[in-house]
């Protein structure tokens, strides 16, 4: 990407260029930084990070793995319709619920086959996911014991807990915490007269002083005239893009684009097409076909042309080649909107998403959405724009309109999180957090790598997939992980392909190095009887 057709779109800051956003701000926050000494703080004046590594090539499993997978699925299925047969017949008393027995004489509201793969297989092995909480997400996390009855179908809560290492929370920068300055925030505002709850939507009376304040230096942070906020992160995608398109125009979505995006696109009505994950070609033949076809049946011109894309693809751990789609934006007169809920805080040198990690201008990115949920370990999401974007989502947005605010607590949890990434608390030093989860993720991604997983996802990218293709060997990572005290999450159909299911890793500052060698010891000594180490590409050497 750093070829001459995409040099221009490298952000380099010159003095001579005035109109380029200043990386703390505007002028008041300027001040403020330099009286506390946090613009000592900041990283070089190279706002691209030249230690990034683009890859979005994917390693293909053995084929003796692949045969392997496929026999297995033959055999799930082959005896889900056995235990289907015997449940007919009144021997199988497992998952006899999901038949519908009350709705005689009407259609049935789902189709039984549809729950075949959740009765035959998720069932039998649900007991490895959806743990209750009993403290935060941090870098150990505790959570309730529970027990089943009848094959996993009847949970029990009980009162006994177990403490794992947790490498499997969104937890980037490792803002979850009882304690420290963001967590401290956030109860102040509680005590100082706001309450735990605005109970009322944006347009309304929900709107603070508070959400202004974290609207202000949201657009600040990611380079763009203005943001607005909300309540729910999936809800930002979800019901907002009907905003954007409507009939009449053309949404290109990526096809590995999480469901929020996908619920939005579907509910536009909007045309919608779909390109492969992160392929340019493909991309820019569904653009050229778009601008010469226009319209079906019509051959009207599409009213607009938006490109739907993630910063960091939290299934597969790549990033969306940013300077490419720019280029191809431009070139077809089409708009860009980027989910950065997994890039916002994780990526670049300043923690500023792809635009950062990129060194490209974020004036050249139409719309920048992300969520609070992840780096700033709060809740709720962001879309930043120019502002006539911004004014008719105020108006037009059903979360803006119909959804409840951010609560004061959050919203200042934050705030506080998100000035100390820029310098400006004096209190918490965010980019020194920024700093060792980029370490720890390169760290942990060449160890992997080392050990022969396949890894999918760009070095600098938080999220770490190690490909396990099989149900039976993720399921079975899973249990053995948890008898040796670690935390993580498995991944499997229908959320990723058939061959597809993983392990998925998620790196974080709060994590030390003590923790990530315990969490390599602990897969070492896994591996003799899980046998997932299949990568047949030897670790480049590096300079």
């Amino acid at each position: 990407f750093r070829s001459n057709e995409y040099k221009s779109y490298l952000r380099m800051p010159p003095e001579s260029e005035p109109d380029t956003p200043r990386s703390v701000g505007d002028e008041k926050d300027l001040s403020a930084a330099q009286s506390n000494g946090s613009l000592e703080k900041q990283p070089s004046q190279s706002f691209v990070d030249e230690s990034f590594e683009y890859d979005a090539t994917f390693e293909d499993p053995p084929l003796l793995t692949v045969l392997s997978v496929y026999l297995g699925l033959a055999l799930l299925v082959l005896f889900g319709h056995l235990r289907d047969i015997l449940r007919r017949w009144g021997f199988d008393k497992t998952m006899t619920e999901s038949k519908e027995n009350t709705n005689e004489g009407f259609v049935p509201l789902y189709n039984d086959f549809e729950s075949f793969y959740t009765r035959n297989v998720y069932q039998r092995v649900c007991h490895l996911w959806c743990y209750p909480l009993a403290g935060l997400p941090g870098a150990e996390i505790e959570v309730w014991d529970r027990h089943f009855d009848n094959y996993n179908e009847r949970p029990r809560l009980l009162k006994t807990k177990k403490k794992f290492i947790n490498i499997g929370s969104y937890n980037y920068l490792g803002y979850s915490e009882p304690n420290g300055a963001s967590a401290n925030d956030a109860m102040d505002e509680i005590r100082n007269g706001y309450g735990s709850a605005s109970g009322s939507s944006l347009s309304e009376l929900g709107t603070m002083t508070l959400h202004r304040q974290l609207e202000s230096l949201v657009s600040k942070f990611v380079g763009k005239e203005d943001a607005i906020i909300f309540g729910m992160g999936f809800a930002t995608n979800a019901l907002n893009l009907p905003s954007l398109v409507t009939s009449g125009c053309l949404l290109i979505s990526d096809e590995l684009n999480h469901a929020s995006l996908v619920m939005g696109a579907r509910l536009s009505g909007a045309k919608i097409k779909v390109f492969k994950h992160n392929d340019m070609k493909c991309l820019e033949n569904l653009l050229r076909t778009a601008v010469i076809e226009g319209q079906p049946r019509t051959r009207r011109p599409w009213k607009k042309i938006l490109i739907v894309v993630e910063g960091v693809y939290s299934m597969e751990g790549t990033t969306c080649n940013l300077p490419e789609i720019i280029a191809l934006k431009k070139k077809y007169k089409a708009y860009l909107y980027i989910d950065e809920a997994h890039s916002i805080g994780a990526l670049g040198k300043r923690g500023r998403g792809v635009c950062d990690q990129f060194g490209v201008d974020p004036r050249d990115v139409d719309i920048l959405m992300g969520t609070f949920s992840k780096s700033f370990a709060a809740a709720g999401g962001y879309i930043a724009a120019n502002k006539k974007i911004i004014a008719h989502l105020r108006k037009e947005s059903y979360d803006f309109n119909y959804g409840t605010s951010i609560t004061p607590p959050v919203c200042r949890q934050v705030l506080s999180s998100m000035q100390s990434l820029m310098g400006l608390n004096p209190k918490d030093d965010g980019l020194k957090r920024l700093q060792r989860l980029q370490e720890n993720t390169r760290f942990f991604r060449r160890e992997l790598k080392k050990r022969g997983y396949i890894i999918y996802g760009e070095e600098g990218s938080p999220v770490i997939p190690a490909l396990a293709f099989t149900i039976a060997s993720t399921c079975a990572f899973g249990m053995e992980a948890l008898r040796r005290g670690l935390a993580t999450v498995l991944v499997g159909f229908p959320a990723t392909p058939l061959l597809g299911s993983r392990i998925r890793f998620c790196m974080s500052a709060g994590l030390s190095k003590e923790n990530l060698d315990k969490i390599l010891a602990i897969l070492d000594d896994m591996e003799a009887t899980l046998g997932l180490r299949l990568s047949r590409r030897k670790l480049k050497a590096r300079k």
